[in-house]
């Protein structure tokens, strides 16, 4: 496991698109976010009806180190994404996310909140789990072009979620 290094969690903004999309497309060249994508989801991560909650952390050195994000509809939200760039894997950084994304969809009020993530991806698979997070189907194909299956994943009462903080108390 890597040294925890100190990272920096804020609230994502259009300026951040750039390098967000230079990680994007290290981590998942396949089926990487456009753009436009994400400008779309950061429309609406502000003001008093916002749906989205995107975030970034930076390490000590400013350097973008990942970024995750979350969408709420009614009682349920849908994790959108959670990268992390290879250098900070083992540091807790995807932990850190995630529990800034389980405390967002507590604040959208949301009873439940899934996610996609790749049948090959067991690293995040396991974050997942350690966070309460369980198996209820698969989408065949969902990650194209390369045609992977994505195992859908729920968690129920985002409010009482085993999260990174919680962990560490306890």
């Amino acid at each position: 496991m890597t040294p925890a290094t100190p990272h920096t969690l804020r609230e994502m903004r259009w300026w951040d698109i750039g390098p967000v999309l230079e990680l994007e497309h290290e981590l998942f060249p396949e089926d990487a976010w456009s753009a436009g994508m994400f400008w779309s989801e950061l429309a609406h991560a502000r003001g008093p009806q916002a749906t989205r909650r995107y975030v970034v952390a930076e390490d000590a050195a400013g350097r973008l180190a990942g970024y995750a994000g979350l969408a709420a509809a009614g009682d349920l939200a849908d994790v959108q994404t959670i990268a992390v760039a290879r250098d900070q894997w083992g540091t807790g950084l995807g932990a850190r996310l995630l529990t800034e994304l389980l405390r967002a969809a507590t604040a959208f009020e949301c009873a439940e909140v899934l996610l996609e993530v790749r049948v090959d991806n067991t690293r995040a698979q396991k974050l997942y789990e350690r966070f309460g997070f369980e198996p209820i189907g698969f989408r065949r194909g969902y990650y194209q072009p390369g045609n992977v299956d994505a195992l859908v994943m729920r968690l129920t009462d985002p409010a009482q979620a085993r999260t990174e903080s919680s962990e560490s108390n306890g």
